[in-house]
């Protein structure tokens, strides 16, 4: 099988879990061609951000601090990993190479005095740069051929959109597919940054936070690959997030559609636009641990099998959000909704809930609290007083979603839900239902959250699925 695993920070950033990877790597090898995709190692994308905040501030000494921090981690990684001499003497070499050029590049950041979205993709993409060199020596330290390659090098080629690029496919697929049947004839394990490419000009473009996931299936597709296997710290999908229930249970099986929706409300094993290159080529995906790797995982396809197809297969929260009332001074009048969302689109706030009634005397949003602030400013400024008549907002709400295919055309969910909200008295303050009947979502307050999910978790005994 053509196999693509995309390893992510936390599977890869201390010496015993990059060994017990690539001691896996390395059985897998053996039977199958394999892909290596990695994320940075755990922190490193945080310390790179954290320099272009340091950057922006004029605080060159905190930038050149953080700097040194992901140097000594990676050197020490690199010391303790790999085991012969001449493997380990060529990645200290190679990964210095890497720390000369962010330090000058810190320095001229520096002496601009800003980071531009072109710079800042440069500056974050240096965590994968040097968690695919070591992972690929810590290949070729068990006596396999592995070749390190960023995005750029690979053959993934985006649009300039910085920070939130897009792979132009046609173009990627063809690079892709040569530069890696390629390694694959002469038995070279390519070992692949995840979270970035270039775009045509040879910039480094980056696809945004769990970009790496996305990477993955964009490869996966080029090579038409049997299988991808995004490889965690976590078993799978979860009925629940464990934290909150204790008897969540591992599924076994979901659809693309239903892990889309999972992604959206929450679940953070997978990036939401990770799915896209799947989509037509139907390639089946396994969310996996990194170490338990006896563990199956969840399995998700286009079509899973009858036998899974219960009614709720998850119930997702999302924490810290802010629901805005608005109430128009102008009822009945056509366009008023596109107005409202045309000015929160420009100010680039994502709208995370719309609930509305006919008339559009009154429209509900939820939003993330992060835009709160500048979503109610935006609204205020352009259309109070004039197709705005009053803003209400609420602070610190979740997000409660119900996600499954079973729900389509099924009666009783939502009396189902309300049911066990109104047996633990919590209040609900929004309700809303996609029309292809995948999600039903509700607003509580953040303090009702945990109960929310366990009571809901209970009325659909999810403690028994699979």
């Amino acid at each position: 099988m053509k196999l693509v695993l995309k390893y992510g920070g936390t599977s890869i950033s201390n010496t015993k879990d990059i060994q017990a990877i690539c001691n896996h790597i390395s059985t897998l090898s053996k039977k199958h061609q394999i892909v290596i995709v990695c994320s940075a190692t755990s922190g490193t994308t945080d310390d790179l951000i954290e320099i272009s905040e340091s950057i922006k501030k004029e605080n060159k000494s905190k930038a050149e601090q953080l700097a040194s921090k992901i140097i000594n981690r990676h050197n020490q990684l690199a010391k303790q990993t790999i085991k012969k001499s001449d493997i380990q003497k060529k990645l200290l070499v190679k990964l210095n190479e890497d720390f000369t050029e962010l330090l000058a590049l810190i320095d001229g950041l520096v002496l601009l005095g800003e980071v531009t979205s072109r710079s800042m993709d440069y500056l974050i993409s240096f965590g994968e740069r040097l968690s695919i060199k070591l992972i690929a020596a810590a290949i070729n330290d068990l006596s396999k051929k592995s070749i390190s390659l960023t995005g750029k090098e690979v053959g993934i080629v985006t649009d300039s959109n910085f920070g939130e690029s897009k792979p132009l496919i046609d173009t990627t697929r063809l690079r892709v597919s040569k530069t890696i049947d390629n390694l694959f004839s002469k038995k070279i394990i390519p070992v692949i940054g995840g979270f970035a490419g270039a775009d045509q000009h040879g910039h480094t473009t980056t696809f945004g936070r769990g970009g790496s996931d996305y990477s993955a299936t964009i490869i996966g597709s080029c090579i038409k690959a049997d299988e991808i296997w995004l490889m965690s710290d976590v078993d799978g999908l979860m009925t629940a997030d464990p934290k909150i229930v204790k008897n969540a249970k591992l599924l076994k099986e979901v659809s693309y559609t239903e892990a889309i929706e999972m992604a959206l409300f929450g679940a953070k094993q997978i990036h939401p636009r990770t799915f896209e290159p799947l989509l037509t080529k139907k390639i089946p995906m396994k969310i996996r641990s990194s170490l338990m790797t006896n563990n199956e995982g969840t399995l998700v396809t286009a079509s899973p099998s009858t036998s899974v197809k219960n009614t709720v297969k998850c119930v997702s929260n999302i924490r810290n959000n802010g629901l805005i009332d608005i109430q128009n001074g102008q009822i009945g009048t056509p366009g008023t909704a596109s107005k409202i969302f045309a000015t929160l689109a420009k100010a680039e706030i994502n709208v995370m809930m719309i609930s509305q009634n006919p008339s559009e005397s009154s429209i509900t949003i939820v939003v993330k609290n992060t835009d709160l602030d500048k979503a109610v400013s935006i609204l205020e400024m352009d259309l109070l007083g004039k197709i705005i008549k009053k803003l209400e907002v609420t602070t610190g709400v979740s997000i409660i979603a119900l996600i499954g295919s079973g729900m389509r055309g099924t009666v009783g969910v939502a009396s189902k839900v309300f049911t066990a909200i109104e047996k633990n008295k919590i209040n609900v303050s929004m309700i809303t239902q996609g029309s292809s009947e995948l999600n039903l979502a509700l607003v509580v307050k953040n303090s009702d959250t945990n109960t929310a999910v366990r009571a809901i978790h209970d009325a659909f005994t999810l403690d028994k699925i699979n």
